[in-house]
């Protein structure tokens, strides 16, 4: 099996002065009503932190009951806990995927196999490709790198009595409608994962949850560390779940669809290969000498995720964050250079 630097992620590709294309978070800092609340919960700190509200908002937000919710120190946090929870026989990672998944599981002993989807027809998930003795599945929806977003059929296709299916939905909340999301389907086996670190710019506070049926959230409940989710991370996760927040995503969401959009029209104009549909707030690309544009790229102070860290991908692969029109006009006038030879 191929080694890959599991642990690598975008945030170890940006740096003073660049032009960070590496991270997928969508905004550069919380929105100010959001940055209220937090601010107005500090005097709180001094207080073991009780995340029994912000499960009670998720649980409205999705329609299930609040046995079937565990919020968590972000998407992360979940992959541990599931590998430290089960005891599959064969577990499984569909990839290319975000890497943390298969390193949650290596590192609590359990043996991975991979199944890899091919670029050649777009990443499109095929749950046959899947082994049928596999007893616990990670794929991601919409997946990180390639940005596909697989149909609902397909990955319910997947669910099968003795298995547990775990759907990583942290970029499902940029998808304008949410549409083939799982988190709304009380499904037997089916796990379903949210972050709020992408839509409402919440990397360093660590806030998601976890959506499942009520013996498996039982059985994360067990392994979770007490007071992991803190005082911050319980309201954030409350108040982007009430309505007038829901609303705003979905507003963020179209915005982000039409700055990718526009993203993949100016980068088939330069004459590169986007590889597959994408759907997420960021895009994979494919070119040639892929490494020496990359560190070209970030000498013109522009930092963009390096794909050959991802099973299934390689130095030609790269992965860019959508941003807003005016960085990407700049971003794109820097890559045409290389594309004519000029670098």
């Amino acid at each position: 099996m191929t080694d890959y630097d599991l642990s690598h992620h975008g945030d170890r590709e940006t740096g003073p002065g660049l032009v960070d294309l590496a991270v997928n978070v969508r905004l550069p800092r919380p929105p100010d009503w959001l940055r209220r609340e937090l601010v107005s919960a500090v005097d709180e700190l001094a207080a073991y932190p009780d995340a029994s509200a912000a499960r009670d908002a998720v649980a409205a937000r999705h329609l299930r009951p609040p046995g079937e919710v565990l919020v968590t120190a972000g998407a992360a946090e979940a992959f541990t806990l599931l590998a430290s929870a089960l005891r599959p026989r064969q577990a499984v990672v569909v990839h290319p995927q975000f890497t943390e998944p298969e390193a949650a599981l290596r590192a609590a002993g359990h043996a991975v196999t991979r199944v890899i989807l091919s670029s050649s027809d777009g990443f499109v998930l095929d749950p046959a490709a899947v082994p049928e003795s596999a007893d616990l599945v990670f794929v991601g929806n919409p997946t990180n790198p390639t940005s596909v977003l697989h149909p609902a059929s397909a990955v319910r296709a997947l669910a099968r009595p003795g298995r547990v299916l775990v759907v990583d939905e942290a970029f499902l909340d940029a998808v304008p409608g949410e549409v083939e999301s799982l988190a709304g389907e009380a499904l037997p086996g089916v796990v379903v994962l949210r972050s709020l670190t992408k839509t409402w710019g919440l990397a360093g506070l660590r806030a998601g949850y976890v959506l499942g049926p009520e013996d498996l959230i039982a059985r994360l409940r067990a392994v979770q560390p007490p007071w992991s989710v803190s005082t911050l991370a319980a309201v954030a996760t409350e108040a982007c779940c009430r309505p007038e927040a829901l609303e705003e995503a979905e507003k963020l969401a179209v915005t982000a669809e039409s700055d990718r959009d526009y993203l993949v029209s100016g980068l088939a104009a330069a004459g590169v290969t986007v590889l597959g549909v994408p759907r997420g707030p960021f895009v994979l690309i494919r070119v040639e000498d892929g490494e020496r544009i990359r560190l070209g790229l970030r000498a013109e102070g522009y930092a963009v995720r390096r794909g050959d860290t991802f099973p299934g991908l390689g130095p030609d692969h790269l992965r860019l964050a959508v941003r807003d029109r005016a960085t990407t006009d700049a971003f794109l006038r820097v890559l045409r250079s290389f594309s004519r030879g000029g670098q």
